[in-house]
């Protein structure tokens, strides 16, 4: 576990893996990889969020809960999956979302690189899971990591913007500074609990404006029309 490709990131972040709790992490994982228990993404995406959006380009962050947990799903990014893999349905209520609040069409693949190119974090709370075992690697150590890439962003970052959809991302972004920060809340775009209020909630618009106000510009959220490449 490192962060070579993450630099910004690093020099806030390396001394975590020190840690005893990122310490013992990291022992259960490999504990889980001599069993043979296929762990998702690959281990050169644990820390693709980071790797792709640096921290003092952070203008967004999109917290997620955990991973994918069905083969080719998961790459590092919350609610991403890759070219050519079918669209979640939380991800397909995300682009219904989209189109209702900016007339933004929804694209035929669910590969969201494009937006972390913007300053867009997509961060899960949990950066592993276990093939299909939803939740298999919660309470293990990446919540507190996680913690602390959000004290970052809220410690170093001007006017960001924190989407917190469901109650779980809600308690894990408790302790953003309001006063800095635009935070949005919102049930989650799960089939579940979608039509609770996520739908009409216009999270898109939101972001925009709050950054346009802050002079930090705004996101261009129509991806890409074909594979996402």
């Amino acid at each position: 576990m490192a962060l070579e490709k993450a630099p910004s990131w690093a020099a806030h972040l390396q001394s975590e893996f020190e840690q005893p709790y990122m310490q013992a992490l990291k022992a259960f994982l490999a504990e889980r990889k001599a069993d043979q228990i296929k762990i998702y993404p690959h281990s050169s995406n644990w820390f693709h969020a980071l790797e792709a959006t640096p921290l003092d380009q952070v203008r967004v962050v999109i917290l997620g809960q955990d991973p994918y947990h069905q083969p080719g799903q998961a790459h590092g990014l919350s609610f991403s999956v890759m070219p050519g893999v079918k669209i979640p349905p939380s991800l397909r209520n995300i682009y219904k979302e989209l189109e209702s609040d900016l007339g933004v069409t929804a694209p035929k693949h669910g590969y969201l690189e494009s937006w972390t190119k913007q300053g867009v974090l997509l961060l899960n709370a949990v950066l592993t899971v276990e093939d299909s075992n939803a939740n298999a690697h919660q309470g293990k150590g990446w919540e507190r990591f996680t913690d602390r890439v959000i004290e970052l962003v809220n410690e170093h970052s001007v006017g960001a913007v924190f989407v917190l959809w469901g109650s779980y991302a809600q308690k894990k972004g408790a302790k953003i500074d309001t006063g800095r920060h635009l935070v949005i809340n919102s049930p989650h775009p799960s089939p579940l609990s979608a039509h609770r209020g996520f739908f009409g909630s216009k999270p898109f618009s939101q972001a925009n404006n709050w950054l346009e106000t802050q002079g930090r510009g705004t996101i261009d959220w129509q991806l890409p029309p074909e594979n996402g490449l």
